[in-house]
Order: C-alpha cells, then sequence, then structure tokens
C-alpha cells in the first residue's frame, strides 16, 4: 500500500533520513529477559526479567549516549554494574557472546534497493537511530557504499525522542530540516518529531495496520521501495 499527498513541500528534496529497527533492519530471534534471567540465575546471579529488562533499556538509553560502548562486552558489564550485580569475568563475557550471536541484524529485503535508489535520485542518506552501532555495523556492510552518515545515540549524544538527534543528522549533512524525509516505522518518533522540525515523513507500515495516513505523515507505504516512489514522485 503506498499513501502519499499531492502537495510538494517548498525546497527541494536532497536527503532521506532512515530509521534502523523495523524500518532497515531486523532481529531474527532476540534474547528475551526471561532466557538471560536464566543464564544468570543458573550461574548463581540472582537477576530477574524486569530488573534486566530496566537496567539494559537504562544502558541503551542513557549510559550509551554518554559513554559510547564499542562492543557487548562493555555495554553488559556496563548493565551489570547497574545492576550491582557481582559477576565474574567469563560470565560476564559468556553473556556478551550469546547477545552478539542472538541480537545479530539483518536487513529486510528491499533495503539495498532503496538505498540504490535514494543515491540515483541524488539524495544524502543517513541511518538515525538510538542504538549503539556495534549492535548492526555488520549488517550495513553490504551496504555501506550508500549511506553517508550513522547518527546512532553516542554521536548525537541523546536518544531519538530528543530532536537533538535530527538536528545532528541535519547539520553534518549540511542540508536544511525541510530538505530531509524521515522514513520510519514508529509513528511518535519517525512522524511526529520530525515533523515538529520541518521535515517531511513518510510512516513505514510494513504490515498495512494503519488504515488512514496519519496527519502528521506527509506519505505512508508498506515497504521501503514504495517510500522511495513517494519520495521520487515528489521530485519529478
Amino acid at each position: 500500500m503506498l499513501t502519499t499527498v499531492g502537495e510538494r513541500g517548498s525546497m527541494p528534496i536532497k536527503a532521506v533520513f532512515l530509521d534502523l529497527h523495523g524500518t532497515l533492519c531486523f532481529l531474527i530471534d532476540p534474547l528475551s529477559e526471561e532466557e538471560v534471567s536464566d543464564f544468570l540465575v543458573n550461574r548463581g546471579v540472582e537477576i530477574y526479567p524486569q530488573s534486566w529488562a530496566a537496567a539494559h533499556h537504562y544502558v541503551a538509553m542513557v549510559d550509551y549516549p554518554k559513554y559510547g560502548y564499542r562492543d557487548w562486552s562493555s555495554f553488559i558489564k556496563q548493565i551489570l554494574y547497574r545492576l550491582d550485580a557481582k559477576v565474574d569475568d567469563e560470565i560476564a563475557l559468556q553473556l556478551a557472546k550469546l547477545f552478539e550471536e542472538r541480537n545479530t541484524y539483518h536487513l529486510y529485503s528491499g533495503a539495498a534497493e532503496a538505498i540504490r535508489d535514494a543515491k540515483k535520485l541524488g539524495l544524502k542518506t543517513a541511518v538515525i537511530t538510538t542504538i549503539a552501532r556495534f549492535h548492526f555495523r555488520k549488517a550495513l556492510e553490504s551496504v555501506s557504499d550508500g549511506i553517508d552518515l550513522v547518527v546512532d545515540g553516542h554521536v548525537a549524544r541523546c536518544e531519538k525522542t530528543n530532536p537533538q538527534m535530527l538536528r545532528v543528522a541535519i547539520d553534518k549533512l549540511g542540508v536544511q530540516a525541510d530538505e530531509a524525509v524521515m522514513i520510519g516505522d514508529m509513528y511518535r518518533v519517525d512522524v511526529k518529531i520530525p515533523k515538529k522540525l520541518g521535515l517531511r515523513t513518510i510512516l513505514l507500515d510494513r504490515r498495512n495496520d494503519v488504515l488512514h495516513k496519519p496527519r502528521e505523515a506527509d506519505g505512508k507505504a508498506s515497504t521501503l521501495v514504495q517510500a522511495l516512489e513517494i519520495i521520487k514522485s515528489w521530485i519529478d
């Protein structure tokens, strides 16, 4: 399904910003909080699912933007630190390896084609996400030539609901807000926040859960390739 608006913006489109999780990439079988808890409890470390989930979220959203961990080992050690957990290095390393194996991102079908289409249109491209870059670095290797900029939480020094992340991307790419289009699957962070800053927005609705295009979105598509077709219609 492809839905768009008939009215163009006043400025030419020069850049496309792409959300990562749920837009460019996905996880096949990520570790659950229950699995992590079982792993630790079985080794004598009493950490339970809700506590792990809360600490993981805090490290991902608050600590990573501040400190910029480079690998799973340092990331996991920070979560354990937040939980005040006394865990020996071997157990922490084993858990980090589990995350590296299971929480590996993969490109969606059509993602590479969409990035190629963006470059054919002469657009600058940026990936916008709070997620630590080491989580998804391998997934983007095959399309790295088509990505001009990656702004994660540490690059922006904030998480994605903070408009500063988009401002950083706009500044680094040397474009104006109304010359950029944000594509993403989360209405609040990929449509409402970018729209307030003046970007054009396309809601990516892969399962067609949203019957009507949200008021703040300039377009709605079910695939990234369709989203690029919308952008092309605005340029032509």
